[in-house]
C-alpha cells in the first residue's frame, strides 16, 4: 500500500546483516525458529509456534465442530461499477446491505453513463470467533519493507500463550532469510510467491492474516487468492487501496554506495516518524527486535519492486473477508485518511485508532494492539435486519 519514500525510512539501520543460510528444504529448531526453502536456494526463516494442547475425545472435538458450524453465513452481495473517469460506484446488495444500512452509509447516485467495467460479488461468508486452543486456527505475521518477524514479539507472545498456533516470516533478504543479489527477487511478484508457498505449509481451516505496512499488501494479496481459507483479516497501518507504484523521484533510486552513506540520516529520519516519541526507550526496542538491519542492495530493490497495478480500489472492493484496520494517530508515514479510505472500500471492515501510537504501534503500545487484535478475533456477526439495497 506504501509507494512513497517514507516506506523506505523503516529501514533505517542499513547495517550487515548475516544472510548466509543453506539452501534446505525445511530444518525446524526447538525454539519454534524453522528454515523453509519456498525455491532452489530461496530460504526463509519462520517462526512457528504450535502450542501444547492436551489430547480431545472425540466428544470435545465434535462439540467444537458443532459450535464453528453454528457461526451465522452472511451472504456477501455487490456490484462495483468503474467508469472510464475513474470514478467508481460500489452497491452493496442483500443482506450485506442490510447491515451498512443499519450502520448509518449514506447513499450514492449511479452515473447514467455507461461504465466501463462492472463487477458482481455473490458468495456466502461464514465467519465465526476464533478462540484459542482450536486446532483449525491459524495467525499469520508478516512484516514490512526493513523489519523482520522480530517486530512481533510481543503480539507472537501473547497469542501463543492464549493457545493460538502463530507463523512469522522473514521476508526474503531481511531478518535471517537469504538474501539473492538480484534485483528481481524483491518485485512484488516474488515475495508475493514467496508469501503464497508459506501459506499453502501452514495454513489450515481458518487462517487469520496479520500484516504491517507493506506487509499488508501481501496479506490482501492471499485473501484474494484463498477466499475460503482466509477466515479474517488485520491490517496495521497499511494505508490506502490504491495500487502499487514505485517513485521514480525517489531517493531510493541513487545508487547503493550512495544510499549506504545516507543511512544515519535515514535512522535519525526513521526514529522520528516512526514513533510518536523519539527516547531511549524506542531506541531500545530498534535494538532489541533486531530490525531494520537490512543491506543498501535489499532496501533499494525492494522499494523499486513495489509494482502491483492489480492491487487497487476494484481489487480491495471485492474482497469478502471481515478486516480490522488498526492506525497509530502519530504515523506519519500513512495518513488517517488513506485508512479510512480503505474502510470505505472494503466491505466488512472496522477502523481503530490508537492515540498513543505511531507507524510502529505494535511495539509501542503492545498491549492495547493485543487486545484490540483478540476482540477481532472473537468477533462473531450478529443478525441484521432485512431491508433494501443500498449504495455505498
Amino acid at each position: 500500500m506504501l509507494t512513497s519514500i517514507a516506506e523506505g525510512l523503516l529501514c533505517c539501520l542499513m547495517g550487515k546483516a548475516p544472510h548466509a543460510v543453506s539452501p534446505l528444504e525445511s530444518v525446524e529448531s526447538a525454539d519454534g525458529f524453522s528454515f523453509v526453502e519456498v525455491k532452489p536456494g530461496r530460504v526463509l526463516r519462520v517462526k512457528h509456534l504450535v502450542p501444547d494442547r492436551p489430547a480431545r475425545t472425540a466428544a470435545e472435538e465434535e462439540e467444537e465442530e458443532a459450535t464453528i458450524q453454528k457461526a451465522k453465513a452472511i451472504r456477501c452481495q455487490r456490484r462495483i461499477t468503474v467508469y472510464r473517469n475513474g470514478q467508481m460506484v460500489i452497491e452493496n446488495l442483500g443482506e450485506a446491505a442490510a447491515r451498512l444500512e443499519a450502520e448509518g452509509s449514506a447513499e450514492v447516485q449511479r452515473p447514467k453513463r455507461k461504465p466501463k467495467k462492472v463487477v458482481h460479488v455473490d458468495c456466502a461468508k461464514v465467519i465465526s470467533g476464533c478462540k484459542g486452543g482450536q486446532r483449525d486456527v491459524v495467525l499469520f505475521f508478516i512484516h514490512g519493507v526493513g523489519g523482520s518477524l522480530d517486530i512481533w514479539k510481543e503480539q507472537l507472545d501473547f497469542f501463543s500463550r492464549l493457545g493460538y498456533e502463530v507463523v512469522a516470516p522473514d521476508l526474503a533478504g531481511h531478518g535471517a532469510s537469504s538474501a539473492p543479489r538480484v534485483a528481481a527477487a524483491y518485485t512484488f511478484y516474488a515475495l508475493a510467491e514467496d508469501m503464497r508457498a508459506l501459506f499453502r505449509r501452514y495454513a489450515r481451516r481458518r487462517n487469520i492474516l496479520v500484516g504491517h505496512s507493506y506487509g499488508v499488501s501481501f496479506c490482501t494479496f492471499l485473501a484474494h487468492e484463498f477466499p475460503d481459507l482466509v477466515h479474517k483479516v488485520i491490517m496495521i497501518n497499511g494505508g490506502g487501496p490504491t495500487a502499487l507504484e514505485p517513485s521514480l523521484c525517489s531517493i531510493f533510486n541513487m545508487p547503493t554506495c550512495v544510499l549506504r552513506c545516507f543511512a544515519p540520516c535515514l535512522a535519525w529520519s526513521f526514529l522520528k516518524a516512526g514513533f510518536a516519541r523519539q527516547g531511549a526507550k524506542e531506541k531500545q526496542l530498534l535494538k532489541e527486535g533486531n530490525a531494520f538491519k537490512v543491506s543498501s542492495f535489499v532496501l533499494r530493490a525492494m522499494m523499486g519492486g513495489q509494482y502491483w497495478p492489480e492491487g487497487d480500489e476494484v481489487y480491495h472492493a471485492e474482497l469478502t473477508v471481515p478486516v480490522l484496520l488498526v492506525h497509530g494517530m502519530h504515523d506519519r508515514f500513512v495518513p488517517l485518511e488513506e485508512d479510512q479510505r480503505m474502510a470505505e472500500i472494503l466491505l466488512i471492515a472496522f477502523l481503530k485508532v490508537i492515540d498513543e501510537g505511531s507507524h510502529m504501534v505494535m511495539l509501542e503500545c503492545p498491549e492495547t494492539v493485543n487486545t484490540l487484535l483478540h476482540e477481532f478475533l472473537l468477533w462473531e456477526p450478529e443478525a441484521v435486519p432485512s431491508g433494501s439495497p443500498n449504495k455505498k
